[in-house]
């Protein structure tokens, strides 16, 4: 067991690092917006074009970007939605079993699904070097990318959630969020 959480231990300072280049895409998202704003307002009265469709793309796929990427680091820290009608009420065990069983059922079925859907399309947008039919708009293979590496993410840290989970099940403590107590001493 020790080695699988080494694993989990892996996945979650991955998605933990990533989850930090987030909150930098945040910061430049909204600067990127606060620069659009300014400049389609001073472009209305000097005629400068400070404001370009690259710049709105660029904000869009920041932003979808903090959605994808974000996903993984979500459920890292258990902060998705939960209609917790029963589970608040449950012990440790029975919470580790609704995770263990929603994972396999419900997660990682829907993010093969993604996968399986969205790499033609992303194979497709390489192969012809998609661009935005906007003028001065931005190449859209890079963030169709993106879908694909999000759904692996998730994947990944579906792999640690049920791996700290089963470690729970196995008689060892976790706190509130599934996360281990002492991971690396555990056996």
């Amino acid at each position: 067991m020790r080695f699988w959480l080494h694993v989990s231990t892996w996945i979650d300072r991955m998605n933990e690092r990533v989850g930090i280049g987030i909150y930098w895409l945040s910061l430049i998202m909204v600067l990127i917006g606060a620069y659009n704003a300014i400049a389609r307002y001073f472009d209305r009265f000097t005629g400068w074009g400070m404001s370009s469709n690259m710049y709105i793309e660029l904000q869009w796929y920041l932003f979808s970007l903090l959605f994808l990427l974000g996903a993984a680091y979500t459920l890292k820290h258990n902060s998705h939605v939960r209609v917790d009608v029963f589970y608040g009420k449950l012990s440790a065990k029975g919470k580790a079993w609704v995770n263990v069983l929603g994972t396999l059922l419900f997660l990682f079925p829907f993010c093969i699904l993604m996968l399986i859907m969205s790499i033609p399309s992303v194979m497709n947008s390489w192969a012809v070097f998609e661009m935005s039919p906007d003028p001065g708009g931005l190449p859209r293979y890079p963030i169709k990318t993106m879908i694909p590496i999000a759904f692996i993410l998730v994947i990944l840290q579906g792999v640690s959630m049920v791996i700290k989970q089963v470690h729970v099940l196995r008689g060892n403590p976790g706190n509130e969020e599934g996360e281990l107590s002492n991971a690396g001493d555990a056996a």
